[in-house]
């Protein structure tokens, strides 16, 4: 047993690989520590590390590890330049590394890197993380292989509950939006809940299989550079003729996202959509309002 603290910040990839992190921590029985959900003080001390023209993502996740960094030994902040050989994940999951190392000047981090491009894979990280930690390869790779599965089963789980929403006779949204978006406290979840006290049943741009994903994804532009936005094309294409509605939630100023979102704003025809484009987070009222305008127009089969 290794005998420190792992600080797991609650935002941007750790909404990817949290069963991932959990369970391979978990089987070397290394103890770890998640932040608390988002709140308007995390974005606060976001802001106050950030340059004005970082997203609000970037923002939130550096307000946690401002959060988290006096809680524990090692801060969990891994490099992903690229999943696969002809694509790339977003620039701040490329930079992640080194912002948080010259931001943060007195913590520790625990890093890896992943990029298939230049062979250097998932697995072969997960090693290199078991031996900072002091285990042997053996150790590692079995602890690895262990959270795969976990990490399947969930997202296996996923699809399930997509294909038990999809059943029911409920009005059905499709969200769109990276799992950091969709699943974050004061972004994702404050729609969710507004959604589901409206009898909306939602189905979420994650819950697409991933041997779905290519051929999808193609069907509204044969070329898309960042793996990410590919995965939320892919769901729109696959889930669109099978919900109600759909809303696109993005973070103010994603690059990546501003393209992903014209092509689903081009390919929609009249699919009822709304996009909310989240810069700040201080006037929830505005929203409400355009989603209140969304059901509406739902309920009275209205396309616009």
């Amino acid at each position: 047993m290794v005998f420190m603290k792992i600080g797991l910040p609650k935002a941007l990839l750790y909404h990817y690989y949290a069963p991932l992190w959990k369970a391979f921590f978990d089987e070397l029985k290394v103890h770890y520590i998640e932040s608390e959900d988002t709140t308007s003080k995390t974005v606060l001390l976001g802001k106050e590390k950030s340059i004005d023209e970082a997203c609000l993502a970037l923002k939130i996740y550096l307000g946690h590890v401002e959060e988290l960094k006096d809680k524990c030994d090692y801060i969990l902040v891994p490099r992903i330049y690229s999943l696969k050989k002809t694509e790339q994940v977003c620039t701040n999951f490329n930079c992640l590394y080194d912002l948080v190392r010259n931001t943060f000047k007195d913590i520790k981090i625990l890093n890896y890197n992943i990029d298939v491009k230049h062979h250097k894979s998932e697995k072969s990280a997960f090693l290199k993380i078991g031996k900072d930690l002091g285990f042997s390869v053996m150790e590692a790779a079995r602890a690895y292989n262990l959270a795969k599965e976990i990490e399947d089963a969930y997202y296996l789980n996923e699809v399930k509950k997509a294909k038990k929403v999809l059943a029911s006779e409920k009005t059905k949204i499709l969200l769109v939006g990276h799992p950091y978006i969709l699943k974050d406290n004061l972004i994702g979840k404050s729609i969710i809940n507004y959604l589901e006290k409206n009898n909306i049943a939602l189905i979420y741009s994650y819950q697409i299989k991933e041997d779905l994903i290519e051929y999808n994804a193609n069907k509204i532009s044969p070329r898309i550079h960042f793996t990410m936005n590919k995965r939320d094309l892919a769901a729109f294409n696959y889930f669109h003729d099978k919900v109600d509605g759909t809303i696109i939630l993005t973070a103010f100023p994603c690059g990546p996202d501003s393209l992903s979102n014209e092509m689903i704003l081009r390919k929609r025809g009249k699919h009822p959509l709304l996009l909310l484009t989240f810069e700040d987070l201080t006037n929830n009222t505005a929203v409400i309002t355009r989603l209140e305008s969304f059901l509406d127009m739902l309920k009275g089969g209205i396309h616009l």
